[in-house]
């Protein structure tokens, strides 16, 4: 619980990983979404029952994709990982992002100004902690990635996916 605390508090007090105005869609909330926004009935091309999951994923990792935990800030090995590859689900291993699109924030999270292409990731609003946010996830098969904002680099087209680091896997080229 004190985790939890700390980390909900790191999020809400670290203004480059917050999004904190009120609004009742993407559109108002000034982001050019290239996804496609979906609703809770959506159905994923991988389906899996929560036993499945868990006998795919290890325990932190299977919290973040399928549960919508948030990893700790500072805590992934990819937030300064430099290598070029592609940066994939760790869910189904569909290629999300890659190497040259990926910037250091300074948030504590991966971020990346573009996904590896349109259709690699779908968003829904998200209501939770006090604020809204774009969420980001797996057009494949659903996972929680993290969330889209617009403080990302201008001369890219300012978009930052903020992605927790356990929801990928990294494969070097």
């Amino acid at each position: 619980m004190i985790r939890f605390t700390l980390l909900l508090l790191a999020t809400v007090f670290n203004p480059s990983c917050r999004q904190v105005n009120q609004f009742q869609n993407n559109s108002e909330m000034n982001i050019k979404n290239p996804h496609e926004v979906i609703e809770k009935d959506y159905i994923f091309g991988v389906q899996h029952t929560d036993e499945e999951w868990k006998q795919q994923l290890d325990e932190p990792t299977f919290q973040i994709l399928r549960n919508k935990a948030t990893e700790r800030p500072f805590s992934s090995p990819f937030e300064h990982l430099l290598d070029t590859g592609n940066y994939m689900c760790a869910g189904c291993g569909t290629v999300l992002f890659k190497s040259n699109q990926k910037f250091d924030s300074g948030c504590g999270w991966p971020s990346f100004f573009d996904a590896a292409n349109n259709q690699a990731i779908v968003t829904a609003v998200d209501n939770s902690h006090g604020m809204q946010r774009i969420e980001i996830m797996c057009a494949k098969c659903g996972g929680h990635l993290g969330h889209l904002f617009d403080d990302g680099p201008t001369e890219k087209g300012g978009l930052r996916y903020c992605v927790n680091g356990k929801s990928l896997q990294f494969k070097q080229q």
